[in-house]
């Protein structure tokens, strides 16, 4: 089985369309990851001032306001259409800029003028005092967002690696390769070696997707708004993979086990492919509500909660009893699949020509 695993992981890895399809993974999930960043605006501004005084900007959190004076109006106006500066303050009553004024500068500029208005009348204000009487929500936003992006990293690969297994058996069952390899290795051995290689393949690509994402995050300093546990969370994540493919690669062999050209793999992975974009949806769902019950129930249904809970997961907080409870659930139906598609697998695998009936491989002996 090992032989034939590493027979799989050494033909995928070599091909170039595993090489650019990597590049291309890496590059749009570096893409998303810094994409918050590129498109939220500047950290900083420069403002030019002519006749007028420094404003006390308000906390801006990470915003940087830069001042830079001139002499006159016309070298400000200068200034801001050669774009050395964002906007310019002119006679602290107006705002020169080229073009509509970015929202961010300009709610800060009133704010800070309205400010100094108040406090030249003499009159004191005090912020607001917030409180928070509810549970931690700093890391809301941030949980969604994460979420959200493993939904689309999970569909990516619980998809498109089964159907690598399938593709491989139809292949091997279509030019009566297989016959030739039974004769050395047995039904299992090679059906095992086939989905284990290509199960580390799909490993391969996550680790990939993980370490580009997650140095991206670090690079741009997204890094810092992080929930704590995303060792953990990076942890399951790989863990639900394993058990998701897991499934689903059995499956599909079982299925394409049953027909001899690749033609029909489309047809006949119909009802898996309908289940994987079921969970799919309830996956992205929870993404958004991840406590609410619909997300609740199905986190806990196999093979529906490869992706529904480690999305929930991600998205909230979630009991380490109920994760515990649905992986258990998941690696049964793992388990039961696994061995009930070998054996659909060691009976119709060598039947060659038209399409076997599952019904009619379950009742053979």
């Amino acid at each position: 089985m090992l032989l034939v695993a590493g027979r799989e992981i050494r033909t995928q890895v070599r091909t170039k369309g595993f090489l650019v399809g990597l590049v291309v993974t890496v590059v749009l999930i570096v893409g998303i990851t810094l994409a918050p960043k590129l498109l939220g605006g500047p950290d900083s501004y420069t403002i030019g001032l002519v006749s007028s005084q420094k404003l006390d900007v308000p906390d801006g959190g990470d915003i940087e306001i830069e001042w830079r004076s001139y002499s006159d109006e016309a070298a400000a106006r200068r200034a801001v259409l050669d774009e050395d500066v964002d906007a310019a303050l002119v006679g602290n009553t107006r705002v020169l800029s080229d073009g509509k004024i970015d929202d961010q500068l300009g709610l800060i500029l009133q704010s800070a003028h309205r400010e100094a208005q108040i406090q030249s009348a003499g009159v004191r204000t005090t912020p607001l005092s917030m409180e928070s009487i509810g549970g931690d929500t700093r890391y809301d936003e941030t949980r969604s967002q994460l979420a959200f992006m493993l939904v689309l990293i999970l569909f990516m690969l619980v998809v498109g690696t089964p159907m690598m297994v399938a593709m491989g058996v139809v292949e091997e069952k279509g030019s009566r390769i297989v016959e030739i390899l039974l004769t050395s290795v047995r039904p299992w051995q090679l059906l095992g070696g086939k989905v284990l290689g290509l199960g580390v393949v799909g490993l391969i690509n996550l680790a990939v997707v993980l370490v580009a994402g997650l140095g991206a995050a670090f690079a741009s300093g997204l890094a810092v708004d992080f929930p704590p546990g995303m060792a953990g969370i990076v942890a399951g994540i790989v863990v639900w993979f394993v058990l998701g493919y897991a499934f689903f690669a059995a499956v599909a062999a079982a299925l394409a086990s049953l027909i001899s050209r690749q033609e029909e793999v489309g047809n006949v992975l119909t009802p898996m492919t309908m289940t994987m974009f079921a969970s799919y949806a309830v996956a992205f769902y929870a993404a958004k509500e991840p406590t609410s019950l619909v997300a609740t129930i199905v986190s806990y249904v196999p093979p529906f909660s490869s992706m529904v809970m480690p999305v929930r997961a991600t998205a909230a907080e979630i009991p380490v009893w109920e994760v515990l409870v649905s992986g258990v659930l998941m690696a049964v139906a793992v388990a039961g699949t696994v061995v009930f598609a070998a054996r659909v697998y060691e009976r119709a695998v060598l039947r060659t020509g038209a399409r076997v009936r599952l019904s009619e491989v379950v009742r053979s002996r």
